[in-house]
């Protein structure tokens, strides 16, 4: 657990929570501080219906790893788990919805693949030590789904690995996990959402933070809120700002719909300023006008962590692309 252990604060939902779903056959799992928990069957990555793809035949890859996406629910004997059941239709779907969001919104043309995992549910990311303990069992999952996917359906090309919250930290235990050659083909790591401490960046020399829109092989990290009071967290290392690219304080203007749960025909446009500040190394949006944006239990006003995706979708994108290309030039050479 050398990446978890230095995170010391919660990550949090994309877009929607399931509130409440049924439960199929569970066991239970020792945890390292002796909690014992009921979890269900591991997903088996070889069966299709574990993965969300969008194959476009592409030369290159985005291996995206959702968000927490669900709360606390009961079984059928009436207790809570506290992890998704990706066997479950009800908790799939949820699941799903972020996957197919996310690559309506970033991936081009590029193909897509996201694995359905045993993700931590919103409750267990009410102190760290829960969090520590619960996310043995995602990060089992997504190690085995990224091992799948690179033996299996890479086939030796470039990719992307993306992480948002949750994702983002299993994002960055595969990064921690990773083998020079798996790590040669990596275009870029955009862990969205989290803190990336000094500690993280001295116990994986592979984290090498982006400094422009062009350089490859990095991490891009950022989080966005109101002023330094909205943050959730202890400072982070690295951030750069996503509309600019850069990693100075020049202000950048964004011009977009704020929220995505609304029809974008019954949006007016913000213009927003985005600005890294350099003190407190998160970014300050500026003209912002939604309020359907605060995460349940654990969200704050003026923290804009649910939207991290959604308002630089498009800077995202097109970023992305430009990453590749440049990627494909530099090994040409």
């Amino acid at each position: 657990m050398k990446i978890i252990k230095y995170l010391f604060t919660a990550v949090f939902a994309f877009l929607g929570i399931v509130e409440a779903a049924s439960c199929s056959v569970c066991d239970t799992h020792c945890m390292p501080d002796t909690i014992r928990e009921r979890l269900h069957l591991p997903p088996n990555y070889t069966d299709s219906s574990q993965w969300y793809k969008t194959d476009r035949r592409a030369d290159a890859d985005i291996f995206y790893i959702i968000s927490t996406e669900i709360a606390d629910y009961k079984l059928a004997d009436g207790s809570n788990c506290h992890y998704a059941d990706t066997y479950s239709e009800q908790i799939r779907t949820a699941l799903q919805g972020e996957m197919e969001g996310v690559d309506n919104l970033i991936s081009g043309q590029m193909n897509f693949y996201s694995p359905f995992y045993r993700q931590c549910t919103l409750q267990s990311f009410v102190n760290d030590s829960l969090m520590a303990a619960r996310m043995v069992v995602p990060i089992s999952d997504v190690r085995r789904a990224f091992e799948y996917y690179i033996k299996n359906e890479n086939n030796g090309r470039p990719f992307v690995l993306v992480g948002f919250s949750q994702g983002a930290i299993l994002a960055l235990q595969l990064l921690s996990d990773m083998t020079t050659d798996v790590s040669s083909r990596m275009v870029a790591a955009y862990l969205i959402g989290i803190p990336v401490t000094e500690e993280i960046l001295a116990a994986n020399p592979l984290l090498c933070p982006a400094k422009s829109a062009s350089d490859t092989g990095v991490i891009v990290c950022y989080n966005s809120v109101r002023d330094a009071s909205c943050s959730l967290w202890d400072r982070s290392a690295v951030c750069i700002n996503p509309v600019n690219w850069s990693v100075n304080d020049t202000p950048a203007t964004l011009i977009t719909e704020p929220s995505p749960l609304i029809p974008s025909s019954e949006q007016k446009k913000d213009t927003l300023t985005i600005t890294l500040d350099k003190e407190s190394n998160l970014l300050f949006v500026d003209g912002y006008t939604a309020t359907d944006y605060i995460i349940p239990i654990i969200g704050k006003e003026g923290n804009y962590h649910s939207r991290e995706i959604w308002l630089y979708r498009d800077c995202l994108r097109e970023n992305i692309q430009h990453r590749t290309k440049q990627f494909f030039r530099t090994r040409k050479q």
